[in-house]
């Protein structure tokens, strides 16, 4: 069963409603089906069904986004089959960099006028984005941008490859700093993509699922990614964990905790009103058995709020209390959104908060932080765009 998202209401025990608001649909797009689908939607569209195959191969695997360069289309319909099946999805609106060209952030317009945002991230050796699944997002966390601005609506599958496809292109282009097509040792290609740009992925179940399986589908039916290079991220829909560790794509599986105690995340991550965090970590347990994928805890250290030492022993606890070797932690130094109370951890609090759970035999990794100097943080670049 699908999963439902939570409207924009500040939830509370028993009074949680999972609704999200309807806009226009987007367009359809190619991306929208299973490979298997293709050939009988092109039919319907009164084509041969074989042009379904040389539309995948130009979307997935040459990335070309102009009909005038699919010249293997007869020219009488180029033009109609890019219309009907490979619709403009995202228009962009601003785009920034930052890490001396080697960060990239974008805004898009969807078709409707909502906006959404991705980052793309050049390290050593792989590219990194990090993509929305929904425009704004319904979970409410008090210290995130994108919750404090509430659910706007689910994206497309079609809308959240889309991101991914135009990073590659981007990438192809030489938009991004650290190599180009001469440079055999920077990918031309996303390696990583990451469900940790705005909104709950897991809220809207299908369309996600569905986009992991075109970025994992073997080329041209799909970009043909590894799905242990895929992340799914998530703050705890604990039936929606269960259903993904059944599916049999191997991602890694994030989840932002946050806080170790039920008094705290019940202020920090609202949804844990609904599945505490005992649940939530026994889900993430659970999916690790599935997959064999080891867990990553995301926890946005919150100066004086969440990053007591006592915290931190907590955790381990809690995380050794299920076992070793089965999860990796990322404490994250918050990058605060404008005028809000909540700001990053001080430097010596951070490191003690990264020991006690070393200490504890918990691998322990602070997550490098990229684009603070252009609206780094989830939902700040939409806001101001908006």
């Amino acid at each position: 069963m699908e999963l439902p998202t939570p409207t924009t209401s500040r939830p509370t025990p028993g009074q949680l409603t999972f609704r999200a608001p309807r806009r226009g649909k987007p367009p359809r797009h190619l991306a929208d089906f299973e490979p298997a689908e293709r050939k009988g939607v092109v039919e319907s569209l009164g084509h041969q069904g074989f042009r379904a195959k040389q539309l995948s191969t130009h979307y997935f695997e040459r990335l070309v986004a102009d009909p005038e360069e699919m010249t293997d289309l007869p020219k009488a319909v180029r033009s109609e089959l890019v219309h009907d099946l490979l619709p403009t999805l995202l228009t962009p609106v601003v785009r920034r960099q930052a890490d001396d060209g080697q960060t990239m952030k974008y805004a898009w317009r969807l078709h409707d006028g909502a906006i959404v945002e991705s980052v793309l991230m050049r390290y050593p050796g792989r590219v990194t984005i990090c993509i929305s699944s929904q425009a704004g997002c319904g979970m409410n966390c008090p210290f995130c941008a994108t919750g404090q601005a509430g659910l706007t609506r689910n994206l497309s599958t079609a809308e959240i490859v889309e991101q991914v496809v135009w990073a590659a292109r981007a990438l192809r282009h030489g938009e991004l700093a650290g190599g180009d097509a001469g440079d055999q040792e920077a990918p031309l290609r996303v390696s990583n993509v990451v469900f940790m740009g705005m909104g709950e992925a897991l809220a809207n179940y299908k369309a996600a699922v569905g986009a992991i399986r075109r970025l994992t589908d073997p080329a041209p039916d799909g970009l043909g990614m590894s799905a242990r290079g895929l992340t799914m991220s998530t703050v705890g829909l604990v039936p929606a964990i269960d259903k993904l560790a059944a599916e049999g794509i191997p991602v890694t599986l994030a989840l932002s905790l946050h806080a170790p105690d039920d008094e705290l995340r019940d202020e920090l991550v609202p949804i844990n009103t609904r599945w505490k965090v005992d649940e939530a970590l026994d889900a993430a347990r659970r999916y690790f058995e599935a997959t064999g994928r080891r867990v990553s805890i995301e926890y946005a250290l919150i100066r004086d709020i969440n990053d007591q030492g006592w915290r931190a022993d907590l955790l381990g606890e809690k995380l050794n209390a299920r076992g070793r070797g089965w999860v990796h932690v990322n404490p994250i130094p918050l990058n605060p959104t404008p005028g809000s109370k909540w700001t990053a951890s001080r430097p010596g609090v951070e490191q003690n908060f990264v020991e006690r759970l070393r200490a504890h035999g918990i691998p322990t990794t602070i997550r490098d932080t990229r684009g603070q100097d252009i609206d780094g943080a989830c939902g700040q670049l939409a806001a101001a765009t908006a």
